[in-house]
């Protein structure tokens, strides 16, 4: 139309910072998991190394989430990712905690499967929307990194009775805010009026 305004849409690249720190993420999980691995959880010096490797990579989530926003830096490549990376990480070592038997199975099992069942969810819905984390996503998040950094850490006899309840509060969390993606995955998939 002659007069019209024409919109210019920036291209945001694939390669840039936020994305590059989700990459780094995902690189750090085998590192942390070899880890932990020779650490056997015995060895206080290797779980130490472990748990500040689960630490660093955590925080890229942090930075990488500002970074994109600060920056305009988001991409449907990201959004994907980053969730992927994460459970990439705590995945990771919540199977680890429970194959050398500081945490039960059955939360590994509850956490990992609603993280699983999400990430499904975001694929199932991708051609509508994006699910973008939640305010309690990032809380039940945060609850997972501190419960895992706290089994991870050789903490002295007297604080190891904190961890299994930062770690219910997390698997609580961790439910609740599943049927909250749930909700808003079926609103992106009703067809509109």
């Amino acid at each position: 139309m002659i007069g019209a305004e024409s919109t210019v849409v920036a291209r945001v690249p694939v390669l840039n910072a936020a994305n590059a720190l989700t990459a780094l993420r995902l690189m750090l999980v085998p590192v942390f998991a070899a880890t932990v691995v020779v650490s056997v959880m015995t060895h206080a010096g290797w779980r130490m190394a472990a748990c500040l490797i689960f630490v660093v990579a955590s925080v890229t989530d942090l930075v990488d989430g500002w970074i994109a926003r600060r920056f305009k830096l988001v991409t449907s490549v990201g959004k994907v990712a980053d969730p992927i990376a994460d459970k990439a990480l705590t995945g990771a070592a919540l199977v680890l905690l429970s194959w050398y038997d500081l945490l039960p199975w059955w939360v590994t099992a509850v956490i990992l499967a609603r993280e699983v069942g999400i990430t499904a969810l975001r694929f199932w819905v991708l051609r509508h929307g994006v699910i973008a984390a939640s305010r309690g996503g990032k809380i039940k998040t945060a609850l997972q990194i501190l419960a895992i950094t706290w089994y991870l850490w050789p903490m002295p006899a007297a604080l190891t009775g904190v961890g299994p309840w930062i770690m219910g509060a997390a698997v609580i969390v961790t439910v609740l805010t599943g049927f909250d993606y749930v909700a808003q995955a079926l609103r992106l998939r009703r067809p509109a009026p």
